[in-house]
């Protein structure tokens, strides 16, 4: 019987398993979960997964590969209903304190070069020592004796999302045009940290399977920028990667982001990537269709989380919807995002014993 990291990885790879692997990657919205409690969640569920039993996923070697140092947190503003502050990246944002929303974002510390140049200089040194500062090594001992699979990268950083993270995302969209070596600065400046940090990883004798880009560049309506853009900008450190992954047997080379990314999915795999998530049905994602499409690309999610909160028979419809893309092979069944505060505690715990009956078969 392969462990839950061989079955991890071959399953992406497209290579034969014992059994899909059982995934739950999405948990709640912190209103969903308040909305379990109140509906009698038992309290020896203190977390939306264990209680399932699902396979061990990916755990992240916690290093620092954003800003370094972060920004400190400040409150700058707070009322009933709302909470103004800076975040670790220097984003200003304004948080609502009544249930879940996207923050409204007030201001971002990139505004042109000269900011750039100083944000640069004080925060983006890919050899600052606070980035391998903590127990990671130990940590990763510990994984790689239990045999877990270990990936480096992860939210929130990414190329494209630290240009959004930095200049906003009309202003990092317009920047494109109007100041496109800023661009390939920022995303070059990234993929140097990366390769330092990762570096310094697998220097230390740390088994890695995944490389993890967060990125969120699509929305409903396909990507915020072009296959050409993307070849231009996001190519070039892509490949520094894959090369990176290619020189220490790392397998997967995985990239998330929501909406519907399918007009840059062919650029992506020139570039390395072998792993996409959550394939949001809502943007139009059928993973049936894209795995006949594309099927180097290694996926997981496409299940609609919206059938959540209907009931049985929908949850059901649902995953007898996507199973003849685990039947293809290449493919992860688990939710296409977080589960919302629509869904009851009864039927969430029903998807998860019925996705366990499916791929258990029993």
């Amino acid at each position: 019987m392969l462990s839950d990291r061989e079955r991890y990885i071959r399953c992406l790879l497209g290579q034969d398993v014992d059994r899909v692997p059982y995934c739950l990657h999405w948990g709640p919205w912190g209103t969903a979960w308040q909305r379990w409690q109140r509906e009698g969640k038992p309290d020896s569920v203190t977390d939306a997964r264990s209680f399932a039993a699902p396979d061990s996923g990916p755990v992240g070697v916690p290093v620092l590969c954003g800003p370094c140092p972060r920004v400190p947190h400040q409150v700058i503003a707070e009322d009933d209903d709302t909470r103004t502050w800076i975040d670790g990246w220097g984003i200003t944002r304004r948080d609502t304190k009544h249930g879940e929303s996207m923050p409204t974002f007030v201001r971002f510390p990139i505004a042109g070069r000269d900011d750039w140049a100083a944000y640069k200089a004080e925060r983006m040194d890919p050899h600052h020592p606070e980035r391998l500062a903590g127990p990671w090594r130990e940590h990763c001992a510990d994984w790689m004796k239990r045999d877990l699979p270990i990936q480096l990268g992860g939210y929130p950083d990414g190329l494209f999302g630290a240009v959004r993270w930095l200049l906003g995302d009309e202003e990092c969209l317009v920047t494109f045009y109007d100041d496109p070596e800023l661009i390939h600065d920022i995303m070059e400046t990234m993929t140097d940290i990366y390769l330092a940090v990762f570096g310094a990883v697998v220097e230390a004798g740390v088994r890695v399977d995944i490389i993890h880009i967060w990125e969120d560049m699509c929305g409903k309506q396909g990507p915020l920028i072009s296959p050409a853009h993307w070849r231009e900008f996001m190519g070039p450190g892509y490949r520094r990667i894959k090369a990176f992954a290619e020189q220490h047997g790392i397998p997967l080379l995985s990239v998330d982001t929501d909406g519907q990314p399918e007009a840059i999915m062919a650029p992506m795999l020139e570039a390395g990537v072998n792993y996409l998530f959550p394939a949001e049905v809502a943007a139009g994602c059928d993973i049936n269709d894209i795995r006949a499409r594309y099927p180097a690309m290694g996926m997981m999610g496409g299940i609609d989380k919206r059938a959540l909160a209907v009931g049985p028979d929908a949850i059901e419809a649902e995953l007898a919807r996507v199973w003849p893309a685990v039947e293809g092979g290449g493919y992860i069944p688990d939710l296409d995002h977080l589960v919302p505060d629509d869904v009851s505690w009864a039927n969430y715990e029903y998807y998860c014993r019925a996705l366990r009956r499916r791929v258990f078969g029993a």
